[in-house]
Formats: structure tokens, sequence, C-alpha cells
């Protein structure tokens, strides 16, 4: 983090993680970055989990074993020949250890068992298509053959999304799907590859001079936390959001038009800014999650990048309610959006303060003595962006509307601290995993009617746990609503205990009313839950088009959005 510690530091493990290992796999980002707890952080912890320096001082599980895997292969040396024909046998891998790491992703029950070393629900082989001709093919043949297909794009997911339940062909699209097929100044899109990942977008349209002899930069505007590590095929059928998408839009609100490949053939939507042609096409095959075909690339909006007219702002208020009401005001303002928006909680924004390094500096001093107390006060933070003019005058807005509710304002420091780690915070997972303590998210989307029941309901049960901590924020907004967001923290090891939490706070979450996902999809996490969220005839709806699309269940199965669950496949799914 950055801060030294004036008593005892933990023992955090920084050494590469040894090839071919678990941990090389359940790490997230690059081997060599990491994202400490600082001082403070780690006395919160050993406070609320009734621990002492001396549960830090050696890691218990760091995961540094070797992968491991014998279990049975279901396609024959037939199948896997016949691949090698289609894609080349250097595009074909049958290692153990790169089955695992497409499958896995980075969700906590991913890691858990990565540490426990439990493989499972691993693909027979991991093939590395180079073409549409070969998707195609790929395609095809597994129709006839009867063969699943999983698609990996970067691995970040937090669903279980690509996890080959029924083995089968895992498809990599990284290695040679990820390039730009055009790219449109005129009317400003990108077309790409669905293996192109997110960093690489974004130099691409931040370089489009250099690029492509563009008479300015550009922006795709989407930047989830795991932007570093994700694709854009993933943000697309998941129905993603990006950090900025108070002001950009979720991803759906971004795509133009799609390609994708199934087993009865092409779909292929038009290039136009909108139409009335019946049913959204696109909206169909957004957030299908590789259940109904492979998406082999997309036509995306771009906008102007214009970096130099961020206008940052942070606020503190005294109180939830008034926080929550002046987040509201402001989307209902209609002068325009924040880009990055982001309002925490009183618990989440007496961590921030520790993370951020606020705690016990002059401002909070000042917040103190002007009645803006700990575990109450809660912490807005962002910034606009646009046409110069456009973004002085939202910040304006919003300064006023704040001004309205009490808040003082904690100018741009604040902002630049989150901004300057706004990728980093999952670098955290690791540290707090080796000495037993399980950090992990769970989101929703809510309206404002009923945004205080779902908050302060699903909250009641994630501290119905002893020895909990819930941090609550909301990152996306609307003139109708907002996402919540929970981040719970707690000493926490084994597979069951975890999934019996994970289980409660989703019932929750459904209980109170609140959607079962914003932004993260679906996937065979999520899914028992879908039915009685959506409702029958919806869901009838959906495994229609799945019949329609993929009439011998080749894609994606084994619980993908609810559309094929069996008892006992992932954990009896749900109790």
């Amino acid at each position: 983090m950055g801060h030294k510690y004036k008593g005892f530091e933990p023992n955090w493990y920084i050494n590469k993680p040894p090839e071919n290992s678990y941990r090389s796999i359940f790490k997230w980002g690059e081997w060599n970055e990491f994202k400490h707890p600082n001082e403070k952080l780690y006395e919160l912890m050993k406070k609320t989990f009734n621990m002492t320096d001396n549960d830090f001082i050696e890691p218990k599980n760091l995961g540094l074993d070797d992968v491991k895997y014998d279990g049975e292969i279901k396609l024959t040396k037939e199948n896997i020949n016949k691949f090698k024909t289609i894609v080349g046998e250097d595009n074909v891998n049958e290692d153990v250890y790169t089955r695992l790491s497409v499958s896995y992703g980075k969700t906590m029950i991913d890691s858990i068992r990565m540490r426990h070393k439990k493989v499972e629900n691993i693909p027979d082989i991991v093939i590395y298509p180079r073409d549409k001709k070969d998707i195609i093919n790929i395609v095809r043949y597994c129709n006839d053959e009867k063969i699943p297909i999983y698609v990996f794009g970067g691995g970040s997911t937090v669903t279980r999304g690509m996890e080959a339940v029924k083995q089968g062909i895992t498809l990599d699209m990284r290695k040679h799907l990820n390039k730009v097929i055009r790219f449109n100044e005129i009317n400003q899109t990108i077309t790409v590859q669905a293996g192109m990942q997110g960093p690489d977008l974004e130099e691409y349209l931040n370089k489009a001079p250099e690029k492509f002899n563009a008479k300015r930069r550009y922006t795709c505007g989407h930047f989830p936390q795991s932007f570093e590590y994700s694709s854009v095929g993933g943000w697309i059928v998941t129905r993603g959001a990006g950090q900025n998408s108070t002001y950009f839009g979720k991803i759906e609100d971004i795509v133009i038009c799609q390609e994708y490949i199934t087993p009865i053939g092409e779909i292929k939507t038009n290039e136009f800014p909108a139409q009335a042609t019946g049913p959204d096409i696109d909206e169909i095959m957004m957030g299908s999650e590789g259940a109904f075909g492979i998406l082999i690339s997309a036509t995306l909006k771009i906008f102007k990048y214009l970096p130099e007219n961020h206008q940052k702002f942070s606020f503190i208020f005294k109180n939830w309610e008034d926080a929550k009401e002046a987040a509201r005001e402001i989307m209902q303002g209609q002068f325009g959006y924040p880009s990055v928006f982001r309002l925490s909680d009183p618990e989440e924004t007496d961590v921030a303060m520790k993370l951020y390094g606020v705690e016990d500096t002059i401002i909070d001093k000042i917040l103190k003595f002007r009645g803006f107390n700990p575990m109450e006060r809660c912490l807005m933070l962002g910034f606009t962006e646009g046409e110069k003019n456009f973004s002085k005058l939202v910040k304006k807005n919003i300064k006023k509307i704040c001004k309205k509710y009490n808040a003082m304002y904690t100018t741009g420091y604040i902002t630049s601290s989150w901004e300057k780690g706004r990728f980093r915070d999952p670098y955290l997972r690791e540290d707090l995993g080796d000495f037993g303590i399980m950090i992990d998210t769970l989101e929703c989307s809510v309206n404002w009617e009923n945004m205080e029941k779902v908050h302060t309901g699903v909250r009641k049960f994630c501290h119905s746990r002893p020895n909990t901590i819930c941090m609550t924020h909301i990152s996306h907004f609307y003139p109708q609503g907002a996402n919540l967001y929970f981040i719970f923290i707690a000493k926490m090891e084994e597979e069951e205990e975890y999934l019996e939490y994970q289980y409660g706070i989703l019932d929750n979450i459904q209980k109170y009313g609140a959607s079962m996902s914003h932004h993260h999809g679906i996937g065979k996490m999520t899914a028992p839950w879908l039915e009685s969220y959506i409702g029958e005839n919806q869901m009838d709806l959906f495994k229609n088009l799945k019949n329609y699309f993929d009439p011998n269940n080749i894609m994606n199965p084994g619980g993908t959005l609810g559309l094929d669950l069996e008892k006992n496949l992932i954990r009896n799914n749900k109790k």
C-alpha cells in the first residue's frame, strides 16, 4: 500500500509463484504486483476477527504445489486428432495446468478449491482457434459428435461462468482472435475480435492517430475493475459495466452490432445506430454467456479521449440518508451525469478512510470537529468528463446539490487516491487468503424506492455471521435507481462454509426485491436463483431460445443461466 508499518507487519508472500502451481493460477494479475493491507486495515482485521500478530507470522496455505489431476478424459484420440486437423497441432493443448487455468475464474470459491488442491470441472483439451473458419468447423464437428464447448476470454469471471462442468473443449480466444477488424472515425466505431483484451483495445483507441492515422484520440469508456485482465467478448456476453458507466453506459449501451457462430449457423446483426425491426437480436445475444453461441466479433461505439477535462470531486456527508438523497437528485437533475460516481455507506467509508490514508490526517480531524462522525459519515467521490465546459458545469451542479445536503467538500485528493489504485484492490485477495481471511463481493440492481430495504436487509444477513465486515457502495447510477455492491470480509477457509454464506446473501438479495445481478452476469453460480427472479414464462423463453440455437446442448452446458440445471451439479446448486 506504500505505507510502512510502525509495529509488527505480517509476513506477506511476495515471491514469484512456481510455474505450474495452483497459486500461479489463482493469484490476481502480475506476479510481482501486490497491494498489502496497510497497518490501519490490518489492525481492523485483527480486532474484528479476534486475531493477534501471532496469527500472521506464517501464511497457512500458499498453494505452491504443482497442479495435479488424474481424472478421466472423455474425448477419444480420434476426436483430439480431428481438432488438431482443424486448427493445427500447435493450437491444441492437453496439459492439466492449462486446462485448469481456463476453467476456474476469480471468485473466492475458485481460490479456495485451488488452495485445497481440488481440481474439478475442467475441459479435456484447450483449443486456440485462429479465425472464424476454425470456429465454424469446430462448432459443426462438436455438434455432430455432441462435444461440449466452453469459451475463455480473460478469465476474470466471478460467477463460475466458463467452468467446464461437462468436460469437452475450451476455446481460448486470447491467442489469435484479438485483432482490430475495422476502425471507423466517421461513425466513431471500432470492430474487434472477441479475444481483444481491455488494455489492448484502449491502447489502440488512445493511440488512434498513430495506429489508424486518425484525426484525434479515442476511448471505449468501459473500465471494469477487471479491465486489465478481461476481454471484449467477456464484457458483452455477461452484460458487464465499467466504473465509468454512469456516463458512458454499460456494455450493452456501447455495442452497435455483433457476430456469433452457433450450432444452427451464423447470427450477425447490422451496423446501425438504432432500428425498429422487431425485437432486438443484439439484446437477445448479449448476456447469453456462451449458451447460445460463440461471439467472434463486435462493433463498439467510441468516444473522444479528453483526460484533460476530468473534474475530480469528493464529499463527506454526515449520514447515509442525506448522501443517498443527494445522489438521487444529481442523477435526476438533467444537467448531465458524472463519469465515475461512487457512494460508500458508513462502514465502507470507515474502511476507505483507512485504505486511502485519510484517517488521522488533518482532513479527518476537521471532519470530526464539524460533526462528521466515524461509522455515520459517508464518502462520495468521482469525476466528470467530456467537453470542457460541460464537465465543469456537471461538477458545479454536483457541488451545489451536495452543499444543499450539508456535505463537506474534500477536494479531489481522495478521488486521486482511489483513481491511482482503481484496478489494484483485487490484489488484496491473496494476502488475506494466505492467513485464512476471505474477501469477496456480490452486487445487485435496485430502484431508489426499495434501495434502503435492500441495503438494510442484505447487510443484516451479512452481519448475522459474527465478526464479519460488510462494506457497501453504490457504483453505477441511473435516474431511476442504482447498483448496490456488497464486499464482505470474514475469517473463513472452508468451501462449504463459504458457499452457505454466499447462498444466504443471494437469498436475501432476492428476498428484498433486488435484481440478481447488475453487471457480473449469472454463470453457474447464481443460476439457481434466476427462474424465481425473472419468472417461469420468461425462463421458458430463455429455454426455447437455447433449444433453437443449440438443440444438442453443447454450448457452455452444466447450469449456465439455469438452462440445464441438474441436481448435485454444482454442490447441489442451491439447497
